[in-house]
């Protein structure tokens, strides 16, 4: 199957007791796809293998656990946790790395709206890359329709968002990955995407800042031209 990488497993290597990890990984290396912390890998999973991946989470975590000399045998507190925090990664806020992207559906502009439209605060819970501590926070979409853009629901771009942010994010990359699938779907004549989070990385551990906050932003076509569009944008978002 795809063996065109010269890094892959052959078909005899991966045998029934091969963790299922090292088979997603050799059937994304023969097919040469990048599988980046913030990458979507769900077309290379097959059924019933997030099942063993959980399971599999589950013992490596009980061996930090071990590693970190916690007596998971003796205090009740924690002696499920290695199964909890697997279930976290891999079912909750991880799941947007494992899952295909949610339905949506798209419909023709029969009004030809072209005013500026807003969607936000929407509420997105994510996780850094460098130590996986939470990112909290809220993103404000601008959309300047044209006729021949796709019309989807307000609940869509909140289930997108969801979708790209559960997954482990740098911000500015997330906001990034937001913009190219809404223009995807949509194809405006204008975007714009505004991200404001708190980085649990800062606050809960090194500096322990508590108040500091990231803001980004990604303008795409008229938004980007136009300064007064962009103004009015930035001046109708509620901060």
């Amino acid at each position: 199957m795809l063996m065109n990488s010269p890094d892959a497993m052959s078909p005899t290597e991966i045998d029934e007791g091969t963790p299922v990890s090292v088979k997603i990984r050799e059937r994304l290396k023969a097919a040469r796809k990048r599988f980046n912390a913030n990458d979507n890998i769900a077309d290379f999973i097959q059924p019933g293998e997030m099942e063993q991946m959980l399971d599999e989470v589950a013992a490596k975590m009980q061996g930090v656990l071990d590693s970190l000399v916690i007596d998971t045998q003796r205090d009740h507190n924690t002696a499920d946790t290695a199964r909890r925090v697997a279930k976290m990664y891999v079912s909750e806020v991880f799941k947007g790395r494992y899952v295909h992207a949610p339905t949506i559906t798209e419909f023709p502009n029969a009004e030809h709206l072209n005013e500026l439209m807003i969607v936000g605060p929407i509420t997105v819970r994510s996780a850094c890359s460098h130590h996986f501590c939470p990112v909290i926070g809220k993103i404000w979409i601008g959309v300047l329709p044209n006729e021949r853009t796709n019309v989807i629901g307000l609940s869509k771009y909140a289930r997108i968002a969801e979708w790209i942010m559960n997954r482990p994010q740098i911000q500015e990359e997330a906001v990034i990955q937001l913009a190219d699938l809404i223009q995807e779907k949509t194809q405006p004549d204008g975007l714009a995407i505004v991200m404001e989070a708190s980085h649990f990385c800062m606050a809960w551990r090194g500096v322990k800042d508590m108040d500091s906050k990231m803001i980004n932003s990604v303008m795409r076509g008229a938004f980007l031209k136009d300064p007064n569009l962009r103004r009015e944008f930035l001046s109708l978002i509620p901060r």
